[in-house]
């Protein structure tokens, strides 16, 4: 008689990014004390909690623009390779840094447009220059982002000529012109007033509805709420809750989550 061999089912998608117990210390510093998380495709994931909790250095180490101490760090099932140990520990292959870099833009609290060109320049700088995309090409997608974000009257601007929430608004169009598998945000809203804040909440919300794989860092529980498929909350470098945004927000169930959110209400 042969042993039946069950049917598994469906594979399970590859995420875009998947983190296993991650160390992050700046000297004898530990910011990162073992964490996990996973960014599915499609699914939007948010990290919340208060100012030194690691939730931007989390963000970071995912884009490599830190080094981590330990733990895997995987982009669509390839594992970062590693040489060295500990505080000595760095990517052992640039090009692989720079393929990963190239796929999961950035967004930054301050919005990094250089001041000596154009909207439109500035948009179309990292396609041309580091992808090498023919330059018609990326002025075209330049401007069709530029537009998606509410902004493609902007395009012979300079920065300095626009508000922040436009500012703001044109970094995103720059990470979306290098048409990457995810985005990556790192509190885009905390240097804006609230009436330009609610100008990049509307286009971050509009993104989320098309279904784009983002990780975001933020201060504003209501965007975390509206937006998120999953919620990470973050204190002193450990997951202290994680879970859908209607649970972690509606039925808390550690204290300091439960402390948190009502200090940030």
């Amino acid at each position: 008689m042969t042993a039946q061999t069950r049917d598994p089912g469906p594979a399970r998608p590859v995420p875009v990014i998947e983190i296993r117990n991650l160390h992050k210390s700046y000297g004898n510093l530990e910011v990162l004390k073992g964490v996990d998380m996973v960014a599915p495709k499609g699914h939007v994931v948010s990290l919340i909690g208060s100012s030194g909790s690691g939730k931007s250095t989390l963000l970071r180490c995912a884009n490599l623009l830190e080094d981590s101490q330990d733990g895997e760090i995987l982009f669509e099932g390839e594992a970062v390779r590693w040489r060295g140990e500990g505080l000595a520990r760095q990517p052992a292959d640039k090009a692989q840094v720079i393929r990963i870099r190239t796929n999961l833009s950035m967004v930054f609290q301050q919005f990094n447009l250089w001041s000596h060109m154009t909207i439109l320049q500035n948009v179309m700088e990292a396609p041309v220059t580091v992808l090498g995309r023919p330059r018609a090409e990326v002025e075209e997608a330049a401007r069709r982002y530029l537009a998606k974000v509410g902004i493609g009257d902007k395009c012979d601007a300079y920065p300095a000529q626009l508000s922040g929430g436009q500012q703001q608004r044109a970094a995103i169009a720059r990470a979306l012109c290098m048409e990457p598998r995810a985005l990556l945000f790192d509190e885009p809203t905390s240097a804006l007033d609230p009436e330009l804040e609610q100008e990049v909440v509307r286009v971050i919300k509009a993104l989320a509805e098309e279904g784009r794989t983002m990780l975001l860092v933020t201060h504003d529980m209501r965007m975390a709420a509206d937006v998120s498929d999953h919620v990470i909350f973050l204190h002193q470098g450990r997951i202290e809750e994680e879970g859908p945004p209607d649970r972690l927000f509606g039925a808390p169930q550690t204290d300091r989550l439960r402390q948190f959110l009502s200090a940030t209400a």
